[in-house]
């Protein structure tokens, strides 16, 4: 009996170091690590952006004052043009107006502009709006 306990403990104890190994591994390896893609001033969301800037009406009074943190998500159609255009974020009225302009663009995507990395339909794409004091 007392032979099938120590064997029990030495099984346990090796499969406690493998497990041990393959987690230190796994955590230094970078196969598993997602890549940021960096965007260029000259690409397309560039472009999105000031249009929403120059689009986005700043005189609803039931924005929520201060810097707003949203994200937006929204798809690509194979004609360059934005649409299922969703957002969320700290004020739902600010999230409300940018998926009405986002939507409602007369805007369609240049591929040439999307680099190799960017060769997606749906992209996520962080906004922070200022609200100033009215």
């Amino acid at each position: 009996m007392k032979n099938k306990i120590q064997i029990f403990v030495a099984s346990l104890f090796a499969l406690g170091l493998t497990a041990i190994a393959g987690n230190v591994k796994a955590q230094t390896t970078s196969n598993n690590t997602i890549q940021e893609v960096q965007l260029n001033k000259n690409d397309a969301f560039n472009e999105i952006r000031n249009l929403l800037i120059a689009n986005f009406d700043f005189t609803n009074s039931d924005y929520k004052q201060g810097v707003v943190n949203s994200e937006v998500k929204f798809d690509i159609a194979d004609n360059g043009k934005i649409v299922n255009v969703r957002s969320k974020g700290d004020c739902k009225n600010v999230s409300k107006e940018i998926e009405k302009v986002l939507s409602h663009l007369q805007y369609k995507i240049d591929p040439s502009k999307l680099n190799q990395n960017m060769i997606a339909s749906s992209f996520v794409m962080p906004v922070r709006v200022d609200i100033n004091n009215r």
